[in-house]
């Protein structure tokens, strides 16, 4: 039975996840791969770096209301002033501290991209596994459902919501991740395809296990590095929606504060007053380059690692 194992974790490209057990004679496969996958890509100086760039722009979202000097809706010079001692970067188009401001509306553009990235990813996950497990009709109808909205612009389905229903924020949520799960579930295909035919999956339908058990238990952990490299760019990309949401005034609504519609009410002046934009833009601009560091030091651990992407 150990050779079996052995032999099974070969096939899968994973030699060093086989680890004895103390106090027995043979060795048991690890099925977690993505936890070498991370080791890896921790190793990297661009993970290291996007993981530092991350942090940064996480803790000024977090923790900015919390050293902010003035209220964020609180009228404190001339409108469009420049810097001051009353306002270390001026102030807004109505005359609120710019930097204030800027503290206060970093935190929904994060929670409102992982929200939406998690939902797109799940159910990506989910659609994909069950196409390539099902083989049949079903999984030429989810295929071809996927097309649908393929077919449509990102931004385009979400403002059609939202101007609809309205600027909610769980609308923006699921609307924005419900345009992610067709990409993702076309490369989660695509990844269990080949681990469908692998033996270790026609023995588990020979024995007799659960369809779904199958699917999450045996398909699941072995498209990891698809997997991790799909959460990182639709992080990317949700942040970039979400503050193309907020933009174009469909996110969260005025006075509160948010980078995407700080750039939106100070954009005329911002030749008078450029950094009530500048720094909303710098700090959008800092997170994306941030989570794609992440992503592409994850890819190249996953290379190294998985036997399939060799």
């Amino acid at each position: 039975m150990s050779d079996r194992t052995i032999d099974t974790a070969v096939d899968l490209g994973l030699e060093g996840a086989v680890e004895p057990v103390a106090g027995a004679g043979a060795p048991v496969l690890q099925k977690r791969p993505w936890l070498g996958i991370l080791r890896n890509a921790l190793r990297l100086g661009r993970t290291r770096v996007g993981l530092a760039i991350v942090g940064l722009i996480v803790a000024v979202a977090v923790f900015g209301p919390l050293i902010a000097p003035h209220s964020p809706t609180e009228f404190i010079a001339v409108p469009n002033s420049g810097p001051s001692g009353e306002a270390l970067f001026g102030a807004d188009a109505l005359g609120r501290d710019v930097w204030t401001r800027f503290l206060h509306g970093g935190l929904t553009v994060l929670w409102l991209s992982a929200a939406a990235t998690v939902l797109g990813v799940v159910l990506g996950v989910v659609v994909g596994l069950i196409a390539a497990y099902a083989r049949n009709w079903l999984d030429d109808v989810l295929m071809r459902a996927n097309d649908v909205v393929l077919a449509f612009p990102q931004i385009i389905l979400v403002l059609l919501a939202v101007s609809a229903i309205g600027p909610k924020l769980w609308l923006i949520v699921l609307t924005v991740g419900i345009t992610h799960a067709p990409r993702v579930a076309r490369v989660m295909r695509a990844a269990a395809q080949e681990v469908v035919e692998r033996d270790f999956v026609k023995a588990a339908e020979a024995v007799g296990e659960k369809r779904s058990r199958i699917v999450f238990g045996e398909l699941l952990p072995n498209v990891t590095s698809p997997l991790l490299v799909e959460l990182g760019l639709r992080m990317t990309y949700s942040i970039g929606l979400v503050a193309a949401i907020g933009f174009l005034g469909f996110g969260v609504q005025p006075p509160t504060a948010d980078w995407g519609s700080m750039i939106n009410e100070n954009m005329l002046a911002i030749t008078v007053q450029p950094w009530s934009v500048l720094l909303p833009v710098l700090a959008i601009g800092l997170l994306t380059v941030g989570t794609n560091l992440v992503t592409d030091g994850v890819a190249r651990a996953a290379i190294g690692i998985d036997g399939r992407s060799r």
